[in-house]
């Protein structure tokens, strides 16, 4: 999938996360797993997918460290695709990405919806800064600015100069 990515975005982390889990099963399997979802049969049940996609998108899933496959049975061997905590790290991104389709829909349209555990009660999942606890959802109050480790092409397109709120950071 590397192929699919723009050479001056390959150090951009929103490309390669997608490079990850942009493909549709691959987010749709994540969900599973994050439901107790860990073996090869209740995936293929759950999502219909097709024994040759399912055995790819594991795979994948595998090597880039998201899933652990690790044997249950050893009599035919058979296995099961657990998260790792990388894997574990994406639920937030999930939930999220939940959030905003059903924010689109009218309550009644909505076929899930997260709850608190405990009490029962729908809560609004939203993105915040860990140390001010302020939502990040205002594009104004919260821009992008190249990093340390930023290419000169990743750089010029995030030009101080630019954003008047970010000068200086990118030196």
């Amino acid at each position: 999938m590397a192929s699919r990515i723009r050479l001056e975005d390959r150090e951009c982390p929103l490309s390669t996360t997608v490079q990850h889990v942009g493909e549709w099963w691959t987010l749709l399997l994540l969900h599973d797993a994050f439901d107790g979802y860990t073996r090869f049969d209740q995936f293929q049940q759950n999502l219909g997918i097709s024994s040759s996609m399912l055995t790819t998108r594991l795979k994948t899933l595998v090597d880039d460290g998201l899933l652990e496959r690790r044997p249950y049975r050893t009599n035919p061997v058979r296995h099961e695709y657990v998260l790792t905590d990388l894997g574990r790290s994406l639920r937030p991104v999930i939930v999220a990405l939940a959030a905003w389709g059903n924010s689109r829909l009218a309550p009644e349209q909505r076929s899930m919806i997260l709850v608190d555990a405990t009490s029962g009660e729908e809560v609004e999942p939203v993105v915040t800064d860990a140390t001010s606890g302020r939502r990040l959802d205002d594009s104004e109050a919260y821009v992008f600015t190249a990093g340390p480790a930023a290419s000169p092409g990743m750089r010029a397109r995030y030009v101080p100069s630019a954003n008047p709120a970010v000068e200086g950071l990118a030196d």
